[in-house]
């Protein structure tokens, strides 16, 4: 015996009895039942499930699995006794106006512009198409938009027709079909005819109204993103809680947060780029000074020093200072942070010695892992030594100079 789909009969029943065909558990331990009907819709079609209650038992998941409806509840209930449903009714309305939003914009899309959608995503807070397209312009977008919306304010009634293979050719349909049998249109006339079996309003308005957010290039395809009906009160009132606080923070009307923010993004670029040239200078006096206290080591210059909490980049930043300078220099840093050890070591162009080798020599003592070249190497690890220790390591190698 099948379960009969009473969503199909009545999209807006929100209450309804039933009796338990058969319960079981799934692979993963999740108990469900099978009614003889039910007004859960399960989820297909590009629509998630419904939710709500069994004998006020949570319904966590609906799914359609070998031709049954399997209702998965958050505990066992007594199969024996007849059930009421409750479905979550906010749910349902929602998913509702998304799925309608849907079929209405991507025909919009294809009647103004030809492009066709090809696949749909109904998300928990935004909804998004695949349009076959490789490029969209604003203009386009706003067009497609204003052409959905007039759909929706003129109040089309939206319906549901189940017809056999033979009679599809009475319809202009939008796309081919998947199935050759138990076939459901849902057709807003004279503008989408549409082979669906998700649930929909009675008429367009009922969705109120349908916003496009933004949209990005996707391989191929162009994915834009909307919203229909409550989400889009949800997106204007969070959108102008920012608004309000960006007017706030940066002291600037609605209609001067553009300028404001341009603004202040070229004043921090500019002083990055100070940031950036006043480091450098640093940086160029403290290799200096380094250079200035050298240690002759075998007709070489050893520059040895350990850091705390320093950026790696600076220290290598200081390194190559260093050996550009002094073509017999050679240096090794070691940094300690709150977590790791690090080192850098490098060396003129005069020196044979590979530091990568030397690097990669003294690596497993922390268990790190790094490298480079002959000039210039680096790593990291755990914190198994001192970085003192770690230092002379390098200093006095297994392998000498």
């Amino acid at each position: 015996m099948t379960t009969e789909k009473l969503y199909y009969q009545d999209q807006y029943l929100g209450r309804f009895t039933a009796n338990v065909l058969h319960s079981g558990k799934d692979e993963a331990g999740q108990f469900y039942v099978v009614l003889d009907q039910t007004a859960f819709y399960p989820t297909g079609g590009g629509q998630p499930h419904d939710t709500g209650t069994l004998n006020n038992v949570q319904v966590f998941n609906v799914e359609e699995i070998d031709g049954e409806i399997r209702h998965y509840l958050s505990e066992e209930i007594d199969a024996s006794k007849e059930c009421v449903g409750e479905i979550n009714w906010d749910r349902r309305m929602d998913h509702m106006q998304q799925h309608a939003g849907q079929h209405i914009l991507t025909a919009a899309f294809e009647e103004e512009f030809g492009i066709k959608t090809v696949s749909f995503h109904l998300g928990k807070e935004i909804c998004s198409i695949d349009l076959a397209t490789d490029q969209l312009s604003e203009e386009r977008a706003i067009e497609v938009e204003k052409i959905a919306n007039l759909i929706i304010i003129e109040n089309r009634p939206i319906e549901t027709r189940w017809v056999t293979e033979e009679e599809l050719a009475n319809y202009k349909l939008r796309k081919e079909l998947a199935v050759s049998e138990n076939i459901r249109l849902v057709i807003i006339p004279d503008f989408d005819y549409n082979g669906c079996g998700g649930t929909h309003p009675k008429s367009t308005g009922q969705v109120g109204s349908i916003e496009i957010l933004h949209w990005e290039k996707q391989k191929s395809h162009i994915r834009l993103y909307f919203v229909c009906g409550r989400r889009v009160r949800q997106q204007l009132h969070e959108k102008h809680l920012v608004i309000q606080k960006l007017t706030t923070l940066l002291s600037a009307p609605q209609e001067q947060l553009e300028d404001t923010t341009k603004r202040l993004l070229e004043q921090t670029k500019d002083l990055e780029k100070t940031i950036f040239e006043l480091k450098n200078q640093i940086i160029e006096y403290e290799a200096n000074s380094y250079i200035e206290k050298v240690l002759h080591l075998d007709g070489n210059y050893l520059i040895k020093d350990k850091f705390h909490n320093r950026s790696i980049t600076e220290i290598q930043q200081l390194a190559k200072y260093i050996t550009a300078r002094t073509n017999r220099g050679i240096v090794l840093f070691v940094n300690e942070t709150e977590e790791k050890l690090q080192l850098v070591c490098a060396r003129g162009s005069d020196v044979s010695l590979s530091m990568n080798h030397l690097v990669k020599s003294i690596l497993p003592t922390i268990n790190g892992k790094g490298g480079g070249s002959d000039s210039i190497a680096q790593g990291g690890g755990d914190k198994l030594v001192p970085a003192e220790e770690l230092l002379e390591m390098l200093v006095n190698p297994d392998e000498k100079y």
